[in-house]
């Protein structure tokens, strides 16, 4: 397994029919220049490899917050979903821990969908923590 950061825009199209397992709405025309839009905002984007093929990916950005200091928010977390039970997301979310740790961050942090229970059972088994409710109001234009 390897580990990297999809900084070229041959590399972020790698990740989109993983990303496209969480986030069904996205449109793979779109995609690159999307998470370039958001890389020039503090977005970063890591793919795990494995015997060449993209087997799980990760959004996540750095910020801080007054209530706990810098933390490493994870947007997005997903593998490919025939190469489930490998080791790839436990393998990533390590990674991602320890990228926090280097960082200085407090903690890592994400918010998971309350229908997403497979994801909940793995987030749980990896001794994460529910720790609030997160609250949304749709705003129309």
């Amino acid at each position: 397994m390897h580990i990297s950061l999809a900084t070229s825009d041959a590399a972020i199209a790698r990740a989109f029919p993983v990303m496209a397992q969480l986030r069904p709405h996205l449109l793979e025309a779109e995609f690159v220049q999307r998470v370039r839009r958001m890389q020039a905002e503090g977005f970063h984007l890591a793919l795990l490899e494995d015997d060449g093929a993209v087997c799980a990916v990760a959004g996540y950005r750095y910020y801080d917050k007054l209530f706990s200091g810098k933390n490493l928010y994870v947007d997005d977390l997903v593998t490919d979903a025939s190469r489930r039970s490998r080791g790839h997301g436990r393998a990533l979310l390590n990674w991602l821990a320890a990228e926090a740790r280097s960082h200085g961050c407090a903690q890592l942090e994400l918010d998971s969908g309350v229908q997403r229970f497979d994801a909940h059972r793995f987030y749980l088994r990896e001794r994460m923590h529910i720790s609030a409710y997160h609250f949304v109001i749709a705003l129309k234009p």
